[in-house]
């Protein structure tokens, strides 16, 4: 069977419950398909109509009265509030029989109102997410929320791509939908779940992000990327001279302590420089080198000039988070970069491995949250690309 590409919308509500996390751990954990996608959208009225209506016609197809109950809370739902849009995140998977495969995870809606409550299991996300509360002397319902919305079918996907394609083609990739009282107060940060969370399906990502939640921060960007060397080695930039002034001295002492006990022989204190500036230094580029190739798949050292922009072997996905004290909440919440010392209940402590396997980076600062977006170009984002590469590969 060919591949696939369908999408999958979180909706206002989830995001603002912070109930992101859980969804995509679902999304990622029980789907073998690969998430290729993601872009925090902020739909007009116009968009919200017209995917409404689309809405209407595909449910209508099997359930008229669930068709005009999923058309009308789009409208509400998405169109804009007093001028003010509402998140929502868009995320995008490839692979076979996709479109079935999220629709599966993302489930029906329960819309019995004598249903036994002890019947719904949980299994899918609107098992845990979803609400949909009937009046049971009317039978209209009074409360409707489906946390996700997605095809149930690859035309149905076809059919709605462009539409989305169109729309975030000319948005920013940061959405700016709050005004604040105090906004010399709010501070953006860069998130970046690192490539070892991405290596084989896991709900890992998705328990990472709800656990940032916990911050009381707002999702405003996010995006999967694949950093280039180049990038890598203009964002860790500033991590090799530490490494050198800090593991080089170790290094030289070490070096030296090793030859006097191999030789057999006292040497001089004087010996000790020479061995840092040689030994020690080589010691340190050495690790720097294997956090390029960490972050980009490939070793500085054996990537052509020509191809140091190109995307690099792994993914990642930066995200922006904003609010007060938004750098220090992060990094609270992550923990020290050794995971091995951060406390029970960070991040780093029930996900991370050593100081380079470590789950996530966070900016150490306003100003270096800037730099940082700034290397990954945050402004930008694939997703409309990715849809119409793949329509005009279908001839879509």
């Amino acid at each position: 069977m060919a591949e696939e590409l369908s999408y999958i919308l979180i909706t206002p509500y989830t995001i603002l419950k912070s109930r992101t996390g859980g969804v995509i751990a679902r999304l990622l954990s029980r789907a073998d398909i690969e998430l290729v996608s993601a872009q925090m959208i902020a739909p007009s009225r116009d968009l919200a109509e017209e995917y409404a209506k689309g809405l209407k016609e595909t449910v209508s197809e099997r359930d008229p009265k669930m068709g005009e109950l999923f058309h009308d809370y789009v409208l509400s739902s998405f169109s804009p509030t007093d001028g003010r849009r509402h998140r929502v995140m868009m995320l995008l998977f490839k692979g076979e029989n996709a479109c079935e495969k999220l629709f599966k995870i993302a489930g029906d809606i329960q819309r019995d109102p004598n249903a036994d409550v002890d019947a719904i299991t949980g299994e899918t996300i609107r098992d845990t997410y979803a609400d949909l509360v009937m009046d049971s002397a009317t039978g209209k319902p009074r409360y409707f929320e489906p946390a996700v919305l997605t095809p149930p079918t690859h035309k149905c996907a076809v059919r709605r791509l462009k539409m989305f394609a169109d729309f975030a083609e000319n948005e920013p990739n940061l959405v700016e939908n709050v005004k604040y009282e105090n906004p010399d107060a709010i501070e953006r940060t860069l998130v970046i779940i690192k490539p070892e969370n991405w290596r084989y399906p896991s709900s890992k990502p998705g328990n990472i992000i709800d656990m940032f939640s916990r911050t009381g921060l707002r999702i405003i960007g996010c995006k999967v990327h694949r950093m280039s060397v180049a990038q890598a080695l203009e964002f860790y930039g500033p991590v090799q001279d530490a490494l050198r002034s800090k593991l080089a001295p170790k290094i030289g002492e070490k070096a030296k302590e090793i030859l006097e006990n191999e030789l057999d022989f006292e040497m001089p204190d004087a010996i000790v420089q020479p061995l840092v500036d040689s030994v020690g230094v080589s010691f340190a580029d050495d690790q720097f080198g294997r956090i390029i190739e960490f972050m980009s798949g490939r070793k500085p050292e054996e990537c052509p000039e020509e191809e140091l922009n190109a995307p690099g072997l792994v993914k990642c996905m930066p995200m922006v988070y904003e609010g007060v004290n938004a750098v220090k909440k992060i990094r609270d919440v992550l923990g020290p970069t050794d995971p091995t010392k951060a406390p029970s209940g960070t991040i780093r402590r029930e996900f991370g491995s050593d100081v380079m396997v470590n789950t996530a980076h966070a900016s150490d600062s306003p100003d270096n949250a800037k730099r940082e977006m700034g290397i990954l170009k945050i402004q930008e984002n694939n997703l409309a690309s990715v849809i119409k590469e793949y329509l005009a590969s279908i001839g879509g």
